[in-house]
């Protein structure tokens, strides 16, 4: 197990409580129980403040998986049954204890990646093209966690490839999921630097150097979702004339789980084709209503079945990055996109400094203009007033 320490601030948006205490913990399972398909790990991140505590849970057992708690005391705990995890009836192996003290519960699983041969597609095709048989996330095979925690960053990162590869795809590529916390509000350096603050964190999904199985290959996500609601969260699209953060993009999405507290997902409708983001490498970003689906027709998560206990329905949907034409995976066969996690009222995006700037300028000098030109108006009409006629 490794901890990591740096101060943070409460939850949700404005929150009140002012320090908050961050642990990456990185859990493995007993050394008895450990084998070629149980040395998978568990990432869990906890953020306490004076009277709230976050726990994000990130695992690979099964298909790359993160459960969302919220709970309203600094003391609340996780805690691994191992043995009953690694167990065909994994119910009850992963708890957030005490259990009455949870405001907020829910899980994002990312089941499938998918393909599809855009040479079969036009601007408007749903799906964008023929589909290839995707690959089922459940049956990749993945890195030892402990070989990419970065204490220093707050980041780990799980990378994997299939486990049976026929094709070869995957002989020198693997799909990875970076996830990263953040010790205070801010910004990555690179597009399309979505706003953090010190109680979210932030995933970022690579594809890199996998053959796809067309020349211009289009790829996606498909996300399940699970919760204490049967009812299906809802995306919500947010539009702004700014993007200097993120060029060419007006768009923020966000997946919302219902009335406060609950958790959100933020993510712009972009992706890129280089591993140095930037406008020429940028690709769109495509996402699918959520629909309900039954449980038997996706890869099962033993943590989700872990900790919510045997679910009969999910939410999904798709994520599809690219289109036939521009830039796409098959420039550099590499593909990233970002996705922000939180519990709480999403970070909300101010105009920037820049864009401020220019509109300064723009209403200012106009402004400026029609000041001077009523200044000028009432002079003259004050030295007509004042002429004194001869007679």
């Amino acid at each position: 197990m490794y901890s990591c320490g740096a101060l943070r601030r409460g939850w949700g948006h404005c929150a009140p409580s002012p320090i908050l205490f961050f642990s990456l913990l990185l859990s493995a399972a007993p050394f008895g129980l450990l084998g070629e398909e149980t040395r998978q790990n568990l990432l869990h991140i906890r953020a306490v403040g004076t009277n709230s505590t976050l726990h994000y849970v990130w695992s690979t057992l099964g298909p790359p998986t993160v459960v969302l708690v919220a709970t309203n005391t600094p003391h609340s705990v996780l805690s691994i049954n191992w043995t009953r995890l690694l167990s065909p009836e994994p119910d009850g192996g992963l708890m957030i204890l005490p259990k009455d003290s949870i405001q907020f519960s829910s899980a994002l699983i990312f089941t499938r990646l998918l393909e599809f041969d855009s040479a079969t597609s036009d601007a408007a095709a749903k799906p964008p093209g023929k589909p290839y048989p995707p690959y089922s996330l459940a049956e990749f095979s993945w890195n030892n966690i402990t070989d990419s925690l970065y204490p220093a960053t707050l980041s780990a990162t799980f990378q994997g490839h299939p486990k049976g590869d026929p094709t070869g795809a995957f002989a020198n590529g693997s799909l990875a999921f970076r996830v990263q916390a953040f010790a205070r509000s801010g910004r990555p350096d690179q597009p399309p630097r979505l706003l953090h603050t010190a109680d979210t964190c932030q995933l970022e999904v690579a594809l890199v150097g996998a053959s796809p199985r067309g020349n211009h290959s289009l790829f996606g996500i498909e996300v399940a979702t699970v919760g204490q609601s049967p009812d299906c969260p809802m995306i919500q699209e947010q539009h702004s004339i700014d993007d200097e953060y993120a060029p060419t993009v007006f768009q923020l999405y966000q997946l919302l789980w219902g009335s406060l507290p609950s958790g959100f997902a933020q993510w712009r409708p972009v992706a890129f084709s280089q591993e140095k983001a930037g406008r020429e490498s940028a690709l769109s970003c495509q996402a699918f209503p959520l629909h309900p689906t039954v449980a038997h027709s996706l890869p099962q998560s033993p943590v989700v079945q872990a900790f919510f206990g045997l679910q009969e329905k999910y939410c999904t949907f798709n994520l599809t990055f690219g289109a036939s034409t521009g830039p796409g995976y098959w420039d550099q066969h590499y593909l990233s996109w970002s996705m922000l996690l939180g519990v709480g009222l999403p970070p909300v995006d101010a105009l920037s400094p820049l864009i401020l700037g220019i509109m300064t300028v723009a209403l200012g000098i106009p402004g400026l203009m029609l000041l001077g030109a009523g200044l000028t108006l009432i002079l003259r009409c004050k030295h007509a007033s004042e002429y004194q006629s001869i007679n």
